[in-house]
């Protein structure tokens, strides 16, 4: 769909009669007027948490948005709305690769990851209309949206995620070592032998895990490097088409 409209503004939205359509002028003057890529509707600011009648969806909102904004430093009011707007930019270098309600963590993840201006319109929220059902499953779809930002932080923080293995195999290495070692200050030998093998090859293990980090971060750093040249040909391309 992405590819086949061209448009100064693009406005998202659930089908379910649970957003307001007069919402739409505020977010597109958003971006039509201050410049901003992806306009994130925020419902938990507003009524969601009364409206809402299903269990765990707020807490499982709640959660999701902390642990976003916690890996990625960011201030994203609602990651999992259904109501957002968009710019010309936005929608032209957004890779959409999810099939599901993962869609709206990856399209979060994306605007931050590549330092687009994102702004939060607080809109009203009201519950489905009686006799509508949801597609959404709580846990089996919680658990997708919950493997996607994991899937993302891997890609999109590559040093920081393999560091973190890398210190928690180191940690286990020495955790196991420290004995032999004590061991060898006191007797001048070392009896447990297959432990300390094990503890090399996971010493190994935790080295290989940092250096991966490493060169997928420089890769990563490239890739943000390619994404600005294709951002101003697509400003370009915005321009001529005016």
């Amino acid at each position: 769909m992405f590819r086949e409209i061209d448009a100064k503004c693009y406005i998202l939205i659930d089908g379910d009669d649970t957003y307001p359509a007069e919402s739409a002028r505020q977010m597109a003057d958003f971006v039509l007027q201050q410049n901003a890529d992806m306009v994130v509707g925020d419902r938990l600011s507003s009524t969601y948490s009364e409206q809402n009648k299903r269990a765990f969806h707020n807490a499982g909102n709640v959660l999701v948005r902390k642990v976003i904004n916690s890996i990625f430093k960011s201030d994203i009011k609602d990651v999992m709305t259904g109501y957002r707007a968009f710019s010309y930019a936005f929608v032209k270098t957004f890779p959409v690769l999810s099939e599901g309600f993962e869609i709206e963590t990856e399209m979060t993840i994306h605007a931050i990851d590549k330092n687009m201006a994102v702004e939060n319109c607080v809109i009203e929220y009201r519950d489905r209309p009686e006799g509508s059902i949801s597609k959404l499953n709580t846990y089996s779809d919680g658990m997708k949206v919950l493997h996607t930002i994991f899937r993302l932080f891997r890609i999109y923080k590559p040093l920081e995620f393999f560091s973190i293995i890398a210190f928690l195999l180191l940690a286990l290495s020495s955790f196991f070592f420290v004995p032999v070692l004590f061991e060898f200050f006191k007797t001048g030998r070392v009896e447990r032998f297959p432990t300390m093998i094990v503890c090399g090859f996971t010493m190994i293990a935790a080295i290989q895990s940092f250096f991966s980090g490493l060169i997928l971060h420089t890769i990563s750093v490239k890739g943000k490097q390619d994404f600005e040249m294709n951002l101003i040909r697509v400003q370009d391309e915005k321009n001529e088409k005016k």
